[in-house]
């Protein structure tokens, strides 16, 4: 069963850090799979932050970029994102997803991913 779980959600102060993790199962993050990280706030819709793959590279928009950073461990099928320099418009539910569309700068499509995960909450409020 394909499966994906993330893991790293909290409460933290504006300025401060998490770090997000998405573990697959019962697939290989190989070549084709590109893994993307997405979040929610209440009443917005779902929107996409970042992307990676061995294929493509990494991607993501420009309201994150130089304070997040994802990394693929393909040993362990895990995907990391590092949150730093959070913002309270940062706030939501974050969920990893898998597909095989490319992953691109600036722009993730939530149409392009085949499998989610249920989602862990972040929370940036002092």
């Amino acid at each position: 069963q394909l499966q994906l779980v993330e893991s790293g959600g909290g409460l933290v102060q504006p300025g401060g850090s998490l770090r997000l993790s998405c573990a697959a199962s019962g697939f290989t993050l190989d070549y084709y799979y590109v893994v993307g990280w997405f979040r929610q706030a209440p009443g917005k819709e779902r929107e996409g932050v970042s992307c990676i793959s061995s294929r493509d590279g990494s991607g993501y928009i420009d309201s994150v970029k130089g304070r997040f950073t994802i990394s693929l461990d393909k040993g362990n099928d895990v995907v990391s994102l590092q949150m730093n320099s959070l913002k309270p418009e940062d706030t939501g539910v974050y969920y990893c997803a898998a597909g095989f569309e490319e992953c691109y700068d600036d722009y993730l499509d939530k149409n392009d991913y085949d499998y989610w995960g249920q989602g862990t909450q972040v929370t940036v409020s002092s």
